[in-house]
């Protein structure tokens, strides 16, 4: 594959990925606190999971223990300076500032993952389509995490694809720093998954949990959670 078609997969892993996880909000047309509760703490639950099975131990992997603590700690005062400076009025804005956070943290995220796209590839094809299936796949329950707090916050379902897919373009841009500095430093690509990974737990621990509970008292929620938790494990294990 030439270093051109690397790069084009690598746009549309980003955007498809996380663009059909923002197109969920399509099929919801005025749904109930009950199912925005379930729905919220499913995806708080993946994205848990998800970073706590996979990115993180990728980064640590990667760069060791260190630097990827490191890269998790900043991640964490990142957002919370990013938190500090938006607008904070209404609980409406909460869902709004929640989504904008995890939108900025995806992104973060996906440059490196596009690192290891346009890498594999460079080592070679079937190596470098693995990483593509399993970026793609892991880049739908991001998009989800994203636009399930934009929606509640009053954010149109076509403007949630938009956004969603802004937040995928890092993953073709990554992609083209894999293919074209061909070999990518270790620290580099650590430091920035462990932001990622910081940033993430941060917002879903913080924000996305507690809310998901808020919006309806009953058990719902924490189902939602579990089920959450459990396919992300099924996600980071078997693919």
């Amino acid at each position: 594959m030439s270093n051109f078609h690397v790069v084009v997969l690598g746009f549309l892993i980003g955007i498809v990925g996380t663009g059909t996880g923002g197109a969920m909000t399509f099929f919801l047309r005025k749904p109930s606190k009950r199912f925005l509760s379930t729905i919220l703490g499913f995806a708080g639950g993946l994205m848990l999971s998800v970073v706590t099975f996979d990115l993180l131990p990728h980064a640590f992997e990667t760069g060791g223990l260190n630097v990827g603590m490191l890269g998790l700690i900043a991640g964490v005062l990142i957002v919370v300076f990013f938190e500090d400076i938006l607008p904070d009025k209404e609980r409406i804005n909460n869902y709004l500032k929640e989504g904008i956070i995890m939108g900025f943290a995806i992104a973060i995220h996906n440059f490196p993952e596009g690192l290891a796209v346009g890498s594999g590839f460079m080592a070679s094809s079937s190596f470098g389509l693995s990483i593509a299936l399993v970026i793609a796949l892991h880049d739908i329950p991001e998009g989800i995490a994203m636009a399930t707090p934009l929606s509640i916050g009053g954010v149109t379902p076509f403007k949630n694809v938009m956004y969603a897919i802004l937040a995928g373009i890092p993953t073709g841009l990554g992609a083209i720093a894999g293919v074209y500095m061909g070999e990518i430093s270790p620290f580099f690509i650590a430091l920035n998954l462990g932001i990622a990974g910081g940033a993430m737990l941060y917002v879903t621990c913080g924000e996305m949990i507690p809310e998901s509970r808020d919006l309806y008292r009953g058990r719902i929620s924490v189902f939602g959670m579990i089920a959450g938790i459990i396919s992300g494990i099924i996600i980071t294990r078997v693919l």
